[in-house]
């Protein structure tokens, strides 16, 4: 990561926002977690609902949210993809952020309220979807989703280099539910991807991979639904 200048409204905020934490702090929530396999180094258990209306209260700062993620506390992380600014996040900052997700919720939310509205989204989605770690797959796989979903300006045809990795990826259990999820959001989009979708699905039924040909099976009969054929 570059060196970061700090700046005295930067910090203030910073410290503002600590002591906001701890007074927040709800440890039902935090072993609620736990039980259900999200761990953090540290969790003080402040509902997203809190930390989402904590951050209204602050402008959109870099320099803060760097700070905000170098404390490496689940809150502290989440605010920081809050408040970043677009604009102004590298590749290397993705980068170095995704690799050192600890698990699937701060994964989803730096994807959802960060990755999405940077100009390097489509990039990093395709690279992270041949990653090595797990959690850096996810990444990709969920970040593909968002873009689908809320990227309207893009054309269709930017989607496309995705299916050839999620053939492989498909293959893999633990990416069973984002992979869903994903194709989902893709074949919703418009006819033209609902098309290149339910290819895809047809390939991962032939698939000598028993994980991937369900995943094929559950997403064409969706896919091809009236439902969805009507709703397109």
């Amino acid at each position: 990561m570059d060196f970061i200048l700090d700046n005295s409204d930067s910090e203030k905020n910073y410290q503002s926002l600590i002591s906001k934490i701890r007074l927040l702090r709800n440890g039902d929530i935090a072993d609620a977690m736990k039980r259900t396999g999200i761990e953090y180094k540290m969790n003080w258990g402040v509902s997203l609902v809190i930390l989402r209306k904590t951050a209204k209260e602050f402008e959109y700062d870099h320099i803060l949210a760097l700070k905000l993620w170098n404390k490496q506390w689940r809150e502290t992380s989440i605010l920081a993809t809050l408040l970043d600014e677009p604009t102004k996040v590298s590749e290397e900052q993705m980068d170095f952020w995704t690799k050192s997700f600890e698990n699937i919720e701060i994964a989803e939310l730096a994807s959802t309220h960060l990755w999405v509205k940077s100009k390097f989204a489509f990039a990093k989605a395709l690279e992270w979807c041949r990653g090595k770690k797990h959690l850096v797959r996810f990444s990709g796989i969920h970040l593909v989703g968002r873009l689908a979903i809320t990227d309207k300006q893009s054309i269709d045809e930017m989607f496309e280099p995705y299916f050839d990795e999620f053939i492989t990826l498909a293959k893999d259990k633990k990416l069973y539910t984002v992979l869903y999820r994903t194709i989902i959001a893709l074949g919703t989009r418009s006819k033209y991807l609902n098309k290149s979708s339910i290819e895809f699905t047809k390939a991962l039924q032939l698939s000598s991979s028993e994980n991937a040909s369900k995943l094929g099976e559950e997403l064409y009969e969706e896919l091809t639904s009236e439902y969805v054929q009507d709703t397109l």
